[in-house]
């Protein structure tokens, strides 16, 4: 049971780095000029920052990074470190900032992002663990790609007209396949030491013994989800917590949220577009409180981490853990549905050729899956390059989801990614699906 590291040389890696650069700058400008700069400069939600606010920092950790830290370079702005430190501002408060305009923010991170592309030609990618295998730019990359998926849900909770398309999946026939998976105990390698751009909290690649147990083929359904709700889910407190139990007659839920009931039949909002719930899509923006009673009502309960990995990773006929549930390629279309390439997850039972060596499906992309883990360290963690990225977050108060989803692009997504969230959180594209013991 090895973590082995995928062969790229330093050209290719700094191709790499480039195009993800690239890619999520793109993704940023699409995101920030689909709606006019009122919509920028608004707070759409307390639990998020304006859009304009997400722009700058993006343009001030790839400048404190990869200008200052990297390259020694003086900085540009010092003035506006503040405003934009994540941990200086709470993003209810972010809008009495004096934030840097639209105009002026873009014209900002595009300096920053000239600058930083000259850096990534002329800087050695060996010597300094910061640059080894160019983990610098990744990490820039990956942190712009998540205030991307961060940017995404803002849109999502922001009203008025739709401001993005982008075409559906491919439509599939049903899945009729087996609803569960066995997947052998025993032990295997978790976490990584030798992926060239994993975070931190990835970090190192420790052995785990994990009991033989079942878990879902497919993500849960919407339909499998309002059949919870039908027979009064909501309202038997024996299926929650008692947190999540006292959080949903607090605030007086009864379905996920932007669900809607209109006559006999469930309505969502998603985008700026009202539609009909699809029964055969994953069910998204659950919190974990009602993953976890969702997963008591059926019988069952939520993975583990562990469990989560062992099922996306392992492979029983090599005992190699893979880079994802296919194999050590890079993501491709054919595998999952990641980068915001649709604006809605997949029918249950897509991407046959993503599925893992055991048959489970859609581990990657879609919908983030609540685990039933707190987020801890592994064994021999280091922060690295910054406390703040994952140890200020570990400990009981967040829940681990894993996986991705149809938000995420491929390059903030592998088989040992680490998300997390409190477990009252629903305007995040997250979902489950569920397991038992065999």
């Amino acid at each position: 049971m090895t973590d082995e590291p995928p062969e790229i040389g330093p050209e290719r890696l700094r191709e790499r780095a480039l195009q993800a650069l690239t890619t999520a700058r793109d993704r940023t400008a699409l995101l920030t000029t689909c709606v006019d700069d009122p919509d920028l400069v608004a707070q759409h939600s307390p639990l998020m920052s304006p859009l304009v606010w997400d722009l700058a920092h993006i343009g001030n950790q790839e400048e404190l990074w990869l200008l200052r830290t990297v390259a020694g370079r003086e900085a540009m702005r010092p003035e506006i470190d503040g405003l934009y430190d994540a941990f200086e501002h709470p993003r209810a408060e972010r809008p009495s900032l004096p934030l840097l305009p639209p105009d002026e923010a873009r014209r900002y991170a595009a300096e920053v992002r000239g600058r930083a592309l000259d850096v990534l030609e002329n800087t050695p990618f060996e010597g300094r663990r910061l640059t080894e295998a160019g983990f610098a730019f990744g990490m820039i990359a990956q942190h712009e790609q998540q205030h991307d998926e961060t940017m995404l849900i803002t849109h999502q909770l922001r009203r008025g007209p739709q401001a993005l398309t982008a075409p559906d999946p491919e439509p599939v026939a049903p899945y009729s396949g087996p609803s569960e998976v066995l997947v052998p105990g025993g032990p295997f390698t978790m976490g990584t030491s030798t992926e060239p751009w994993a975070l931190d909290n990835e970090r190192p690649a420790h052995v785990r013994t994990v009991p033989a147990f079942h878990i879902d083929t497919t993500p849960v359904t919407n339909g499998a989800y309002r059949a919870f709700i039908e027979d009064g889910g909501y309202d038997e407190e024996r299926w929650w917590t008692p947190q999540g139990w006292a959080h949903i007659r607090t605030h007086g839920l009864d379905a996920p949220l932007y669900w809607r009931r209109e006559g006999g039949e469930w309505l969502r909002r998603r985008f700026g577009v009202t539609e009909a719930v699809p029964p055969d899509e994953p069910v998204l923006h659950v919190s974990w409180y009602e993953a976890d009673a969702y997963a008591r009502w059926a019988g069952r309960r939520l993975p583990t981490e562990a469990e989560w990995e062992k099922a996306a990773r392992h492979d029983p006929a090599t005992g190699r853990s893979l880079r994802y549930p296919w194999g050590d390629a890079d993501p491709a279309p054919e595998h999952a549905n990641l980068g915001q390439r649709h604006l809605r997850p997949a029918p249950a039972g897509s991407y046959p050729a993503g599925a893992s060596p055991l048959g489970v499906r859609q581990l990657i992309g879609d919908v983030w899956e609540w685990t039933a883990s707190d987020l801890l360290p592994y064994p021999g963690f280091n922060a690295f390059p910054y406390k703040e990225y994952s140890e200020v977050f570990f400990g009981p108060e967040h829940k681990v989801l894993r996986g991705g989803s149809f938000a995420v692009d491929p390059v903030a997504c592998r088989g040992t990614f680490r998300n997390w969230d409190y477990p009252v959180r629903r305007q995040i594209f997250s979902g489950f699906r569920t397991a038992r013991d065999a």
